[in-house]
């Protein structure tokens, strides 16, 4: 389809996005970009891992503090769609959809998840029956709530199918961006053999090597997860506590995930091992063979809230970064914003947008 990166050399094939990074981001935006008949070069060099060894868990209600996350109900429609649409287009099982059960430890804890689903924003996600199902292997006096509309993603196989899915269409190539050998034009860019009216940067925590984006306030949370083998946990729904539990069928579960926001590496570590087993130990009581074990950095943001917009300077380069913890629910919104924000000129939310950093662009009105 785009045969630019097979024989070259010899000129410049006009394209309508380089897109730097194949995580969560840079898939959704490919696809809107794809599914609109735009031409695009996927760059990707495999040093960030957040996306592939991501939980995947999308759940609308921050548990911990009782509140919706922030425009939950849009961003599940949209993801509803979306991965249905790839996993047509890709012939992979992607969305599991599941309840998502929160193991009470006391009457209390009742009590205040009745009190949160009154809430008319949390009404219509957290269920005001208590679920009795007893697992053997979860000991559970006190129930369980249930939140609606959650389930996960198999970020994994979506970043290895999608890949392959781009190599067939030719738009995709594994290399280590050069920042240096991008030459930047008011209507396009060139780098190397390429040539794009935009340029769009998705690199997650790799940004900070970014010379032209490097100093957004992306803050990294390392986070470390398991998988385990449990043939005795017989488990089909998620539950969480101080950990998540996510059934992958055959007797496979993925555990998670640990906070650091000391450690940028992609390192596993025994301190999150010990923290992750302590923890699930205290959830279920049956044997459990630890698989493997991931870290990876998350692209997080102090606010909260995703980086979307145009260099100050560079107005057809732009970023998509900071999804965060939520990157499953968090991509297919705002890749699809970004896009109508160039393609239809439709304003960013004020939320997301890089003009709410005044420090960011106050450094460029400085040097120039």
């Amino acid at each position: 389809m785009y045969s630019i990166y097979l024989c070259i050399n010899k000129f410049f094939v006009m394209l309508d996005y380089i897109i730097v990074g194949s995580g969560l981001g840079g898939i959704a935006f490919s696809e809107y970009a794809l599914n609109n008949n735009k031409s695009i070069m996927v760059i990707n060099n495999q040093s960030q891992n957040s996306s592939r060894i991501a939980g995947g868990l999308y759940n609308p209600v921050v548990l911990k503090r009782f509140s919706e996350v922030w425009q939950a109900s849009g961003q599940l429609d949209l993801l509803s769609e979306f991965y249905a649409s790839l996993e047509e287009k890709l012939a992979v099982k992607l969305d599991y959809s599941m309840p998502l059960l929160r193991k009470f430890y006391s009457a209390e804890e009742q009590n205040n998840w009745f009190t949160a689903s009154d809430k008319v924003n949390l009404s219509k996600f957290l269920s005001t029956n208590l679920i009795a199902t007893k697992w053997k292997s979860i000991p559970s006096p006190f129930n369980y709530g249930e939140v609606l509309k959650s389930g996960y993603v198999d970020t994994s196989l979506l970043v290895d199918s999608y890949k392959n899915y781009l190599l067939s269409k030719e738009c995709y190539f594994e290399d280590t961006f050069v920042y240096s050998n991008l030459i930047i034009e008011n209507d396009f860019v060139v780098y190397k053999n390429l040539k794009a009216k935009h340029i769009i940067f998705a690199e997650g925590f790799g940004m900070l090597s970014n010379p032209f984006f490097k100093d957004l306030p992306l803050d990294g949370t390392k986070g470390e997860l398991l998988l385990i083998k449990a043939p005795n946990l017989n488990l089909d729904v998620i539950v969480k506590s101080a950990v998540f539990v996510i059934p992958l069928g055959n007797d496979l579960y993925k555990v998670g995930a640990t906070y650091n926001w000391e450690d940028k590496t992609n390192i596993p570590t025994d301190a999150a091992r010990e923290e992750l087993v302590t923890n699930l130990k205290q959830l279920i009581n049956c044997d459990f063979e630890i698989i493997e074990h991931h870290a990876g950095v998350r692209p997080t943001v102090k606010d909260r809230r995703p980086m979307l917009g145009a260099h100050p300077i560079y107005q057809n380069m732009f970023v998509l970064n900071g999804l965060g913890t939520r990157g499953v629910m968090l991509a297919p919104a705002m890749a699809k914003m970004l896009y109508n924000h160039i393609e239809k000129q439709e304003d960013l939310d004020v939320y997301v947008d890089i003009k709410r950093f005044k420090s960011f662009y106050s450094n460029f009105s400085q040097n120039g």
